[in-house]
């Protein structure tokens, strides 16, 4: 991965990372929605580092959570003596959110944070923090409106820390997580509207861990609807991209396994594709933009 762009100097972060500390100690009890990516992982450990058992580092088990991902999470948590909970959220079970609109992440984090607020009763924690931070700012993200709603406080984005930041402390601090690949929901892998089931998240679960299998380290495999039949796109990293030129029988194996697995899960994708260019941040939306224009 290419973390090479702008970053504080050592002091700058060293200033940062104490502040971060600082705000979470004030804040005396936390709980932290927690999913295993760099963000959340980085707020766990400074929160364990500043409050101890006052700090409640919580995960939500659902359907839109990849295996692969939660197996990290929890391995990283036993590692870093989290003591992780696990509490299993139903946001897959509403209409709302299966309509996949521009409003699913809205919905997503409202039934998490629904959640975690009735924990924070029980246990009498004093906040809800999750990971959010100054990059996010940039970017339309629903589910920052449902952290406003239910007062979630956001304690790297108020330390100043920046995407790369985060990373430069999660190395610092020895959390496997500092240099993973960057990770979204399974939702994310449909265009927007269309309808998200358990199963078809199960499968999409499935047809990745294909992928991985081959070694690759950044996977999306896109579910795209054609009238009444579905297609996938399939993206790497596209750094990963050369492995294709340089094994030419990669392509033809990899789309095999992938038809395999679509078949044993009894699944309709009747075609899937290889994407030229690779991963990158915000393809479900270019999709929707190419899909309307070819309507027009």
């Amino acid at each position: 991965m290419d973390h090479k762009e702008s970053l504080a100097s050592p002091q700058e972060l060293a200033e940062k990372e104490q502040l971060l500390i600082g705000k979470l100690r004030r804040l005396e009890s936390v709980i932290v929605a927690y999913s295993g990516g760099v963000d959340s992982s980085v707020l766990a450990h400074y929160a364990k580092l500043a409050l101890g058992s006052r700090a409640h580092i919580v995960i939500a088990l659902s359907p839109s959570l990849a295996q692969a991902e939660l197996e990290a999470a929890r391995q990283q948590a036993k590692q870093a003596n989290f003591d992780l909970i696990e509490i299993n959220t139903d946001e897959v079970d509403s209409e709302d959110y299966r309509a996949n609109d521009s409003m699913r992440c809205f919905f997503c984090k409202s039934t998490l944070f629904e959640y975690l607020a009735a924990m924070q009763k029980q246990l009498s924690v004093c906040a809800i923090t999750y990971g959010a931070n100054v990059d996010d700012l940039s970017d339309y993200r629903p589910g920052h409106q449902a952290a406003k709603q239910f007062g979630v406080l956001a304690p790297l984005m108020d330390a100043g820390l920046s995407k790369n930041e985060i990373r430069a402390l999660a190395r610092q601090q020895g959390l496997p997580s500092w240099d993973r690949p960057q990770a979204a929901c399974l939702s994310s892998r449909f265009v927007e509207n269309t309808y998200i089931t358990p199963s078809r998240l199960s499968l999409i679960d499935k047809l990745e861990q294909v992928v991985r299998d081959f070694a690759f380290r950044q996977v999306r495999v896109r579910y795209l609807t054609d009238a009444d039949s579905a297609r996938a796109s399939v993206e790497v990293g596209s750094d990963e991209l050369s492995r294709f030129a340089a094994e030419p029988e990669l392509a033809g194996k990899l789309i095999a396994a992938l038809n395999a697995a679509n078949e044993r899960a009894g699944a309709g994708i009747r075609q899937f594709e290889i994407d030229p260019e690779g991963y990158s941040q915000g393809k479900a939306a270019a999709l929707v933009s190419s899909k309307n224009l070819s309507r027009s």
